[in-house]
């Protein structure tokens, strides 16, 4: 630790991410009388996991018990049903209020006026709000806008949080990358609302900026995390190069797999076939595409043509070559259900330490989400930390701030890229799908190597790029802790003896 910097800035609340949990703390936070200064490293919508977001935000369609029930059953009995209330409970007066009311957003209507509500994988119910099959950035853009030009709100683009700023148990704002040295901002209390870590596998549906910063700075500033190991993968994302993701609302209206010899085989591996829960159709795809040589996604089955009702996903087709109706699909790192432990207002082991969004631990996904409940999941947590954050004080204390270096030579342009192959390739080697005792031993050593290589350039240097590869080798070691720890298979996390084994314990939705 230095001195106090002679340079800083203060918020009452300072949120750190730009997706919808971040701009719902923001909201909310204003909205109590707080001063909130939010930052991002995104420097423009596109780069928050929420503008990727395509199928839909779920709601209770004034059914809270339903939704619970296939919350806790997508999640094979791991949700914790506290925080499962938490969510059903809240869900549609947060939706009316923000995203109704507030932002007015179009949400797609049927023939007789009424919301035009979809059914995805795993829900019982058709009760998911959409726009398009491109929900999450119709929802993110006129958020942003709106916070933008709050007058309580000072948002910062392209500004990277580097470090915690901590004093005896107390989280006291973030040192940001605005200057070379680090520029610190005090804050009464702090929310991070950084996202996933998409960035740390080679094929992801997450933007490339999603390094896990939020949960790598929890955790080196003592926070507790939790579930970690439980990494979903989407089973349909296009399966050639530059992935993108084919919405569960495809199949909720009637597309389904078929594999290389043409033949429908979901049936074979789970009772709802083609709307089984995530996990089980992502292996069931990935062992169909190692028997046969490909799976797609049959599109012509659809209930309504695909070009009209599904534009964005079949520019994307048609942007890629892919012509007729059959789509190739492979998995795809798609979303962390664990994250830093929170409880129901957000708050984290630290005193005024808050996390919301896919960066924090809820409790209510459990071993494995179900479809279209991270929008929702991150606008109510986001609004009930920001409510909390405002509620316990916002009055900032100026302690030391961490002393960041930046004292040594640049490195080589092509440092932290090269270094993030070599994390990427042992994350999809050891850490997807499907994993094994030995596989996991060995990433650990090479992730804790990396880690070694790394600290001793952050050491002396502040570049954001080194910062971001710091924090995924960091998240990555804990990926890889937890899944050690964990020898039981549920939902996500898949362990088997090796590679061609039967799984070592498991008690899969697939088995009921």
């Amino acid at each position: 630790m230095t001195e106090t910097p002679a340079e800083y800035d203060t918020a009452d609340v300072l949120v750190v991410g730009s997706g919808i949990a971040g701009c719902g703390a923001a909201l909310q936070a204003a909205r109590a009388g707080g001063d909130v200064v939010l930052v991002t490293k995104a420097e423009r919508p596109d780069d928050a996991s929420t503008d990727w977001a395509q199928g839909g935000i779920s709601t209770t369609r004034g059914d809270p018990e339903s939704l619970k029930d296939d919350i806790l059953e997508a999640s094979d009995g791991t949700a914790d049903p506290d925080a499962v209330d938490v969510l059903v409970e809240h869900a549609d007066d947060a939706v009316d209020d923000v995203l109704l009311d507030t932002l007015g957003i179009e949400f797609d209507e049927a023939a007789d006026g009424e919301f035009d509500y979809t059914r995805e994988a795993a829900h019982s119910e058709d009760r998911i709000l959409h726009v398009d099959a491109a929900t999450g950035t119709h929802i993110l853009r006129p958020f942003l806008n709106y916070v933008d030009d709050h007058e309580r709100i000072e948002l910062r683009q392209d500004t990277a949080a580097l470090e915690l700023i901590t004093h005896e148990g107390r989280v006291h704002g973030i040192v940001t990358d605005e200057s070379g040295d680090g520029h610190p901002i005090y804050a009464g209390s702090t929310v991070l609302a950084t996202g996933g870590i998409g960035a740390l596998y080679t094929r992801s549906t997450n933007p490339d900026d999603a390094t896990g910063d939020g949960i790598a700075m929890a955790a080196l500033a003592g926070a507790d995390v939790a579930d970690l190991e439980y990494v979903q993968f989407h089973p349909t994302a296009y399966a050639g190069e530059d992935p993108f993701l084919l919405s569960e609302a495809l199949r909720g209206e009637g597309a389904v797999l078929r594999n290389g010899d043409g033949d429908r085989f979901m049936t074979d591996y789970h009772p709802d076939g083609d709307l089984a829960p995530r996990d089980v159709v992502a292996r069931a795809v990935d062992a169909e595409r190692e028997a046969t040589g490909e799976v797609v996604l049959d599109v012509s089955t659809l209930e309504d043509d695909f070009e009209r009702e599904y534009p964005a996903i079949a520019r994307n087709c048609r942007d890629r070559g892919i012509e007729g109706e059959a789509i190739p699909v492979a998995p795809c790192e798609h979303f962390l259900c664990g994250g830093i432990d929170v409880d129901d207002r957000g708050r984290t082991s630290l005193d005024r330490l808050y996390a919301v969004g896919e960066c924090a631990r809820t409790g209510v996904h459990g071993a494995n989400r179900l479809a279209s409940t991270s929008l929702l999941e991150g606008l109510v947590w986001g609004l009930r930390a920001g409510a909390d954050a405002t509620d316990v004080g916002t009055e900032p204390e100026i302690v030391e701030a961490p002393d960041l270096r930046n004292s040594d030579p640049d490195l080589p342009d092509r440092f932290a890229a090269e270094k993030f192959v070599r994390l990427k390739r042992t994350m999809d080697e050891s850490l997807g799908l499907e994993r094994n005792p030995d596989e996991i031993a060995r990433a650990s050593a090479v992730l804790r190597r990396l880690k070694g290589e790394v600290d001793a350039y952050v050491r002396t240097r502040t570049a954001r790029d080194l910062y971001e590869l710091r924090n995924a080798s960091v998240t990555a070691l804990l990926v890889a802790r937890a899944a050690s720890e964990n020898t039981e298979s549920k939902g996500c996390h898949y362990v088997v003896a090796d590679s061609s084994a039967e799984p070592v314990e498991t008690e899969s939705a697939a088995d009921d």
